[in-house]
């Protein structure tokens, strides 16, 4: 083999190789899945990803598959997960590892399980863009119905949006503005704004001090001029 066919094969190898640790290093960066959102949390509950990264919990949060969450004594978390709707509510001290569908328990056990409907965790992970947008006087937020919905498809999906939040309104305490949350979601993928303004009334009837409700009523303000 001449030089110049020797340092073609030391090139073609060494770009081999090169393209093999990128692809390593790709898979082994790549991130564990959302599996869960978190409802409602309150008090001291911190989580530990599998990456070992660590922080507090904080509401409307998604969980990763594999995330083990610790609540301190007299702490609260609601959690919900995609796949089945099953919403779960957790006191502290507990330790629970989130999963696909489920949270495998670690220390304690879930006091209370129940089911919400399967578009109410997606619909709950969009309220931190809602308030990013309210706070920023945005307009839409990206995530609504595909192009070309028509009217009547609309209505269907408020109609089933309405009948899933007297589910979760049933379930939920007085002062849990969940259901409300839900609802806002739902109707913002339309821009219904003269439908989301009572919704906003209600957060602020079950909960005056929100700071949520407080943002989504000074935009709508915007919004509807009312």
């Amino acid at each position: 083999m001449n030089n110049s066919g020797f340092i073609a094969v030391r090139i073609f190898a060494f770009l081999v190789a090169a393209c093999s640790a990128t692809g390593a290093n790709a898979q082994t960066s790549v991130q564990p899945a959302d599996v869960a959102v978190v409802a409602q949390v309150q008090g001291d509950v911190g989580y530990v990803a599998a990456s070992r990264e660590q922080g507090r919990i904080s509401p409307y949060m998604r969980v990763r598959d594999g995330d083990r969450l610790t609540l301190g004594a007299g702490a609260e978390l609601r959690i919900v997960f995609f796949d089945t709707g099953r919403a779960e509510r957790w006191v502290g001290p507990a330790s629970l590892r989130a999963a696909k569908g489920a949270a495998q328990a670690l220390a304690g056990k879930p006091v209370e399980v129940g089911k919400m409907p399967t578009s109410a965790p997606v619909r709950i992970a969009r309220v931190p863009a809602l308030l990013q947008n309210a706070k920023l006087g945005g307009i839409q937020v990206r995530g609504g119905p595909p192009k070309g919905s028509g009217s009547a498809e609309r209505d269907k999906s408020v109609r089933e949006a309405r009948a899933a939040y007297d589910e979760m309104r049933l379930g939920a305490t007085a002062t849990d503005i969940t259901p409300e949350l839900f609802l806002y979601s739902a109707l913002s993928e339309y821009a219904l704004y003269d439908q989301m303004e009572p919704v906003v009334k209600e957060m602020l009837r079950r909960q005056p001090d929100s700071e949520e409700a407080k943002s989504f009523a000074g935009w709508l303000k915007t919004r509807t001029g009312h």
